[in-house]
């Protein structure tokens, strides 16, 4: 089939270039929104009268069977095709089915308005998995609406779990292994330097709250791209009365664009999941980094399964955490993902450039990349084991320095003043070789008479976390509060 573009040209584009402008080889894998764009717009043009009835069905039809044919063996459908893209794909395919009515689909679309819907469609299904299958009862609440307009968005051959479902599970993941573990204590870390005790489940909620905020940030990017593009034709609108309200109905669009050049140049709602897929990279990768410092034999506070591990090619005895390294390594890919696309928009002029075909690899990728890092993150939090006697022996006297301070501001001491006190007890303590609670009472009050015999009570890292009750704290009755309040939002 020639190009949708060719009566123009009397030449023959050269192989070269012909492999350099296809984006088949990568866009295929928006035959399906292309397809549901294509039926919802012979509903439009048949309701604007440039299709009779007869017409829309046929194409309608011949549209569904090509979606049907694809959907059966999506790898045979592509396989062979030389088609410049999937608009022209799906075209072609139509017109060997129903003839020259085909031709008539693309009245008064451009590819500029139909690709930047496909990406709409593909990216909201795999954000949020909101697809829309409109029953005859909700088409007849819209008499604007009455073609039948069938919505799946995926078709069962590439079937994908939504970003947001995926997150949400590890985040749950962590919410109940929080919840079955709040009893075990472990030192709590500043600039990688013992500082204070905290439960392992406040740790573990600490990612989690970091989770549940990027699915507000997806929650938050999913509306921004719900705005329906096709209607705005290559750049200037669509010459014929078509009627974009119903159209965005019938595609579960909550909005329709504005401004036709906008619409047709707009990659913002990309470079925003890319963004989101970065920033959910980078809290990926310091949740692994902890967990690969712990793994180690100097920490030995959680053993990761086997399941999650590989080995050595040359040293039999060693048990590496790869899926957290890989898990730390897929946060440069995803930034890499963001920079390429933010470099690519940069210097567009106004409306439809063909650099824009680039915003699509990223986009595949990073959703790709995240489909599989997600699952593996909580098969790694699912099945890691902890080991809270070797937490526990990590508990030194030196977290409770700031219990010691307190005291001291309990007795009456300014916190300044008790900070310092307590800082030179520490010194102390180091100069004589002994651990600062066995430092003499003689000697703390050598420092300051503020010290008495019932600060002794401060040694106990138990009575340490549960002092801090607050809102967002590390006690047990606050950890509770977190993990409640998380399920709250994840219901």
């Amino acid at each position: 089939m020639s190009p949708l573009w060719g009566g123009r040209f009397a030449g023959q584009t050269d192989p070269l270039m012909a492999r350099f402008n296809a984006s088949l080889p990568f866009d295929w894998r928006l035959w399906d929104a292309d397809i549901t764009g294509s039926v919802a717009w012979a509903a439009a043009i048949r309701r604007a009268g440039l299709l009779t009835e007869d017409e829309r069905d046929q194409i309608i039809r011949g549209l569904e069977a090509v979606r049907d044919e694809i959907a059966a063996d999506p790898h045979a459908a592509f396989v062979d095709a030389a088609d410049e893209d999937i608009h022209s794909f799906v075209e072609r395919r139509l017109t060997e089915r129903i003839g020259a009515v085909a031709g008539k689909l693309h009245t008064g679309r451009s590819r500029n308005d139909q690709v930047a819907t496909d990406v709409r469609l593909w990216l909201r299904e795999r954000t949020i998995g909101r697809g829309q299958t409109r029953t005859n009862a909700e088409k007849n609440e819209n008499p604007r609406s009455s073609a039948s307009v069938r919505v799946p968005f995926l078709s069962t051959a590439e079937t994908t779990v939504s970003l947001d479902s995926a997150l949400t599970d590890l985040i749950r993941a962590a919410a109940d292994r929080a919840e079955a573990e709040i009893a075990v204590l472990m030192p709590g870390y500043t600039h990688l330097q013992p500082a204070q005790p905290v439960r392992w489940s406040h740790w573990l909620l600490s990612h989690a709250w970091a989770w549940q905020r990027d699915r507000g940030r997806l929650a938050d990017l999913a509306r921004r791209a719900d705005m329906l593009p096709l209607g705005s034709g290559a750049l200037a609108g669509c010459p014929f009365v078509i009627d974009r309200a119903a159209l965005a109905a019938d595609l579960g669009f909550a909005a329709v664009s504005p401004n036709s050049l906008d619409a047709v140049s707009d990659r913002d709602f990309v470079a925003e999941f890319l963004f989101w897929a970065a920033l959910l990279g980078v809290h990926l990768s310091r949740w692994a980094e902890d967990l690969i410092l712990w793994s180690s034999r100097e920490f030995g506070f959680v053993t990761l399964a086997d399941a999650y591990s590989t080995g050595s090619s040359l040293m039999p005895q060693k048990k590496n955490p790869d899926s957290l390294e890989l898990l730390r390594g897929k946060a440069g890919r995803l930034h890499g993902d963001l920079v390429g696309l933010l470099t690519t928009l940069k210097g567009l002029p106004s409306a439809y450039n063909k650099d824009l075909q680039e915003d699509k690899e990223p986009l595949f990728d990073a959703a790709d990349t995240l489909a599989l890092t997600l699952p593996v993150a909580q098969g790694v939090l699912e099945t890691l084991t902890i080991h809270p006697n070797r937490m526990q022996a990590a508990l030194g006297d030196e977290l409770l320095a700031t219990d010691l301070a307190d005291a001291l501001v309990r007795a009456g001491v300014p916190f300044r003043q008790s900070h310092h006190l307590v800082g030179r007890a520490v010194q102390r303590a180091e100069a004589l070789g002994c651990a600062l609670r066995a430092l003499p009472l003689a000697e703390l009050q050598a420092i300051s008479p503020h010290f008495d015999a019932e600060m002794t009570a401060v040694w106990d890292c138990e009575r340490s976390v549960e002092q801090r009750a607050a809102i967002g704290g590390t006690a047990r009755l606050a950890v509770r509060a977190q993990i409640a309040a998380l399920r709250d939002l994840l219901r």
